[in-house]
């Protein structure tokens, strides 16, 4: 239990692109947690976020830093490939896990995932960091609590021609190194499944968030002009219409959001580049009173949020409110499901589907 002071000692693996434009900065900020230890298998890169992050200790060594009894958690921050066996190996450690998303790149993987979990006794939450923008968390206490039956939800999220443009103007200078560990594939040699996982993953997430368990998949695929377009049907287990809308990129700006219909009232959602910081505008109109609101959502620092849900779990026996094992095994699943119905041109149901994304 924490008495208040005692804070969740992070070791954060991977010192990539994802751990310099989040993660340490999270670590550094969370008033639960602190970054205790990176680890990374490229010495310069090392070297250097050590020098900016000041953690308590750098570890060249996976298992060195594993075995480390002050290190509480880990966050998984490599490439896709090594997300589940890196989990494994943590919660064998007896350590807690945060792990980017995607959970893993197979459904035979996270599954098998777990059974690890399970034996480990260990928590493992997902980092599907927008269940911690504040719009979307207002979004959900609206369904939970006022909405009533819910008809019918449509979600897009499409990713913009000139989002570098954005990203390297807020993001710090990116430190790369020629001695990072990569996956034996490229992971970009097949630009369709690369935006499946990077992308689709927020956007399943956020559909199941809203609505529930996913049942069917209908896809729709179209490669034009180097745009990437999946249009996709949708069948929760609830009976709740739905539609979702993936394109990497749009000729415009960033363009991500929802539009939820209820029994008693209704919600429109526009969610921003992530890198931001911004919360979700998103509006909430109450059929009782005929009265629309909107929350503010000044604290718009999902990752750090994130972060300190999860140390309070671990710390408070807090309830989980982030993405737990199964909501990550669905997404993977959801994901592969939609490869599989747009490579078919049928609905495929998410309990049939094998194989890699």
């Amino acid at each position: 239990m924490n008495d208040g002071s005692r804070q969740l000692r992070v070791g954060i693996l991977g010192c990539g692109p994802i751990s310099q434009a989040a993660h340490f900065e999270s670590a550094n900020k969370a008033y639960n947690a602190e970054l205790y230890a990176i680890c990374d298998v490229a010495h310069d890169l090392r070297d250097r976020m050590e020098q900016t992050h000041v953690p308590k200790k750098a570890f060249a060594e996976y298992e060195h830093m594993l075995s480390d009894p002050d290190v509480d958690a880990v966050i998984i921050a490599t490439s896709d490939a090594f997300h589940v066996p890196a989990t494994i190996k943590a919660l064998e450690a007896g350590k807690h896990v945060l792990c980017e998303k995607p959970l893993g790149i197979s459904v035979e993987e996270v599954t098998a995932l777990k059974f690890a979990v399970e034996k480990s006794g260990k928590i493992l939450q997902v980092g599907h960091m927008k269940r911690f923008d504040a719009g979307l968390q207002s979004a959900k206490v609206f369904i939970d609590n006022e909405m009533g039956e819910m008809l019918a939800l449509k979600a897009w999220y499409c990713d913009s021609t000139h989002r570098y443009a954005v990203t390297d103007a807020v993001q710090p200078l990116m430190v790369k190194s020629a001695e990072v560990k990569k996956p034996s594939g490229n992971p970009k040699a097949n630009l369709e499944r690369y935006f499946m996982l990077a992308h689709g993953s927020h956007l399943l997430d956020t559909a199941r968030y809203f609505a529930g368990e996913i049942v069917e998949v209908d896809a729709r695929f179209r490669h034009k002009f180097g745009a990437y377009c999946w249009f996709i049907d949708v069948e929760f287990a609830n009976g709740v219409m739905g539609h979702l809308d993936l394109t990497v990129a749009v000729r415009m700006d960033w363009h991500e959001g929802f539009q939820i219909y209820g029994e008693n009232g209704s919600i429109v959602g526009k969610t921003y580049n992530p890198w931001l910081y911004k919360s979700s505008e998103v509006d909430i109109f109450h059929e009782a009173t005929g009265e629309t609101t909107r929350v503010l959502g000044a604290d718009g620092h999902f990752y750090r949020r994130q972060l300190e849900a999860f140390s309070d779990v671990i710390l408070k026996n807090a309830p989980m409110t982030g993405s737990s094992i199964d909501d990550g095994i669905a997404s993977v699943r959801g994901m592969a499901a939609i490869a599989q119905s747009a490579g078919t041109g049928r609905p495929v149901k998410l309990n049939d589907v094998t194989g890699m994304v």
